[in-house]
């Protein structure tokens, strides 16, 4: 259970790590002014990067698991989390200071920062696994919960609060409608009264919480119980499982005085998501020296085949159907738009998608950009601009959009769109629209960092390919 002692040590290590990691930083200074005293180098300068290293720090941190639960994580868990976090952060920095060209930060200091960080966050982790330990041995202050309610809803929540419980858990009682269950026992706690005995039991009885576990149709008659847990200045939770609907997240919001319950049907973290515009972001810039020279060929090319425009800029559904201007090369005669109401018919892709062989709207360096997809590097531009990412399900346009047939269709906008996806490596323009849209909900409902660079691996092979291309 998620509790308050787990979100205090969580915010805890959060700053024992900003702290440490700091001084770490200040120690590989000094350490390296000590034993190379060849060259002076700047101490501001080097202090200007650390803010830049604790945000990639803290966002591999997060997201290898350095701040999972210690009742779950073994220390070698968190070594490992530990030592993959601290080598990618200072590889990204590295990587950044040699591609930049900054030559005024000691890779010295970095490399002994990396040591000195792996070893002090790790000594961090072994003193809260410990500490977690200690408490938990000692059963010192478990959560004491009145559950309200005995039927299957209150014995479900007992059995995941025994299973959850992160700091040890006591069930103080049960306050239930029925009179005649009054007296006997459940997972040999006992049923207290009724809800109307709620001021007495509080009273009697040490209370950390209270949660209404009764049916839906009985929660009108809840309030009784709130005005109650108010009075005595007790936390009071419910089951919020208000529909039978399976979400990701279940979190509240106010709006004011007015709480507002937020059901997420789909849910990212965010220090993932962090991660992954970082990713995006350094990748992308690191690239662009390698493609620049390839889109100023592949633009005059464009000028040389046809008359028009180089870039071909249309009207993207993006990230919660928001519209984006997504940029590729023109591969097809200017009035290509306008020709496919005539072409229309057609059409040899199943669903709402336009494909046909030997399309006559395209030109003969469109043919070529698009088998080699040069015609989606200008996207690169997308990702910097942070309307796409790298890896994502392909945006499509209001057109595809308007024939979608089923609203499960849509959950593909509760993530940002990119350049590739899972479909883009197996068989591309080839796959139905149906199997595509299927790798598209699969790679929402599978997405990890590890996938990420899985597809981008992939990818390559597949656009050399030119399998599927069209």
């Amino acid at each position: 259970m998620y509790d308050d002692r787990t979100v205090g040590l969580d915010r805890f290590v959060s700053f024992l790590d900003i702290l440490l990691t700091t001084l770490a930083f200040l120690a590989s200074y000094q350490l390296r002014n000590m034993y190379f005293l060849d060259e002076n180098i700047s101490f501001f300068s080097h202090m200007f990067i650390l803010p830049l290293q604790l945000a990639i720090l803290l966002g591999f941190l997060s997201y290898f698991g350095a701040y999972n639960s210690p009742r779950r994580t073994t220390l070698t868990a968190y070594c490992w989390a530990i030592f993959r976090a601290v080598s990618l952060s200072v590889g990204v920095l590295l990587a950044l200071l040699f591609f930049l060209k900054i030559t005024y930060i000691s890779r010295i200091v970095i490399l002994l920062f990396a040591i000195i960080e792996f070893f002090v966050l790790f000594a961090t982790r072994i003193g809260v696994k410990k500490y977690f330990r200690h408490t938990v041995r000692n059963n010192k202050n478990p959560l004491r919960v009145l559950i309200i309610g005995t039927g299957e809803r209150a014995l479900e929540l007992t059995s995941t609060l025994q299973q959850q419980a992160e700091w040890g858990l006591e069930i103080v009682g049960y306050l239930d409608p029925d009179q005649d269950r009054v007296g006997s026992k459940i997972f040999g706690a006992p049923v207290l009264g009724t809800i109307a005995d709620i001021h007495e039991c509080l009273k009697k009885h040490v209370v950390d919480e209270v949660i209404i576990g009764i049916p839906r149709s009985l929660l009108e008659d809840a309030e009784p119980i709130a005005w109650a847990c108010a009075e005595e200045g007790i936390k009071l939770r419910f089951m919020a499982d208000v529909f039978n609907l399976q979400v990701a997240r279940v979190s509240l919001a106010m709006a004011g005085a007015v709480p507002l319950l937020t059901l997420e049907p789909v849910v990212q973290d965010e220090a993932k998501l962090f991660l992954k515009r970082i990713f995006d972001l350094v990748l992308t810039c690191l690239a662009m020296p390698l493609f620049l020279p390839i889109l100023a060929l592949t633009a005059i090319a464009i000028k040389l085949d046809s008359p028009g425009p180089v870039f071909f800029i249309q009207q993207r559904v993006g990230l919660r159907k928001h519209l984006f201007p997504m940029f590729k090369f023109r591969s097809m005669f200017v009035d290509a738009e306008e020709k496919l109401k005539e072409i229309e018919h057609l059409n040899e892709a199943d669903g709402p998608i336009f494909k046909i062989k030997n399309d006559p709207r395209i030109t003969r360096v469109g043919n070529f950009i698009r088998k080699t997809s040069i015609d989606e590097l200008p996207q690169l531009f997308n990702v910097l601009r942070g309307e796409m990412s790298l890896v994502g399900p392909r945006p499509m346009s209001i057109r595809d959009v308007d024939l979608f047939d089923k609203g499960i269709q849509r959950k593909r906008f509760s993530v940002k769109p990119g350049i590739t996806c899972i479909w883009q490596v197996s068989g591309r323009s080839n796959l139905p629209f149906d199997k595509w849209l299927k790798l598209d909900l699969e790679y929402i409902d599978r997405w990890s960092f590890g996938l990420d660079l899985e597809i981008l691996l992939k990818t390559v092979p597949a656009v050399l390919k030119s399998k599927g291309a069209s």
